[in-house]
């Protein structure tokens, strides 16, 4: 701890600073409207701006591609029967994340709960036809909702012909009935603003978090008193190029643990650039893992700004193993 100390008194200790400037500032998307002010987590992807990525590197990690092989018949069959293909059709998404468990396995995202407004094309009859295959509908006032079991179960409404409104997870019909309002949320419409010129964001509020997630740092008191420190968490990402720029602010409750969380972060950025170096430890993961990780762990840098701690990123070629690696500085 003394050279966290250390650091803390070379980074200017509990000085008053100015907050840390936003990365991507801009007015938050209308969209957001439709979703619940309360949402613990919330995102945001500008898809029809994306969308000239298709042919990149980028596009497999963006959710642009097209299904490999193993899938295309599944995805075929889907989009000749709903008439959607999100990546011809889908041009602006919302998400409203509510994580019951965040260690959920990979069959699914379990009680996970998520609202999402997406803009595109549609055709309605299609899509109510194919979910009436396994579901039902029915009428909430002037509303019609559709009710789609599953795993996870799905329940659904059009908007207008062009917005529809989904959700996933445990009960998904009661989240279409929480009703809009981020838009008159003015905490909600801060956070958002601060990313909200990148095309790419997410904010994510720790106080509403499932207790699960400080699950990892029960064996470490120290560590789970300075996660639950951070109280707001925001990403901006920006495709330049090839790359996705990709900037992660965390705000914490004061300057001093801010010091802590940054030290420590940096600190085992250079470690893990260490570890890495090793090839016992190498062939403990994939070749794909090894190279991003190699990638993240070079080029990443952690900054803070008063009780701002800043993490900022590119996600590249190399790293997704489609050029040679990066030469870590």
């Amino acid at each position: 701890m003394a050279a966290i100390a250390i650091a803390w008194y070379l980074h200017g200790g509990n000085k008053p600073a100015a907050p840390a400037p936003a990365p991507h500032p801009g007015t938050p998307p209308s969209i957001f409207s439709d979703l619940p002010p309360a949402a613990p987590v919330i995102g945001y992807a500008d898809v029809a701006d994306l969308r000239t990525l298709q042919n990149t590197p980028l596009a497999a990690v963006l959710g642009l591609a097209a299904p490999g092989p193993e899938e295309d018949r599944e995805y075929r069959d889907f989009v000749r029967d709903t008439g959607f293909d999100y990546t011809r059709d889908l041009d602006k998404v919302a998400i409203a994340f509510w994580p019951s468990n965040l260690t959920q396995p990979a069959t699914g995202i379990g009680q996970n709960r998520v609202l999402a407004v997406a803009d595109g094309r549609f055709d309605q009859q299609k899509i109510e036809a194919y979910a009436l295959r396994t579901g039902k509908s029915f009428k909430d006032g002037p509303r019609t909702l559709y009710d789609v079991p599953g795993n996870p179960p799905v329940a659904f409404e059009f908007l207008s012909p062009t917005r529809i409104l989904i959700a996933s997870g445990q009960d998904p019909v009661s989240l279409l009935t929480m009703g809009g309002g981020s838009s008159a949320d003015a905490a909600v419409q801060a956070r958002i603003s601060r990313v909200a010129g990148a095309p790419i964001f997410a904010v994510a509020r720790t106080s509403n978090l499932p207790k699960s997630f400080y699950s990892n740092f029960k064996n470490s008191p120290q560590l789970e008193q300075l996660a639950r420190s951070i109280q707001e968490i925001t990403l901006a990402a920006q495709p330049d190029g090839q790359n996705i720029h990709t900037v992660v602010d965390a705000q914490c409750d004061s300057i001093k643990n801010a010091v802590y969380i940054s030290t420590l972060a940096d600190t085992f950025r250079i470690i893990g650039r260490a570890e890495l170096g090793d090839p016992s430890v190498r062939r403990q993961m994939t070749k794909q893992q090894a190279q991003f990780l190699t990638g993240l762990l070079s080029h990443a840098s952690v900054s803070r700004d008063s009780n701002w701690i800043r993490l900022t990123f590119s996600v590249t070629p190399a790293m997704l193993g489609t050029s040679q690696p990066a030469i870590g500085r």
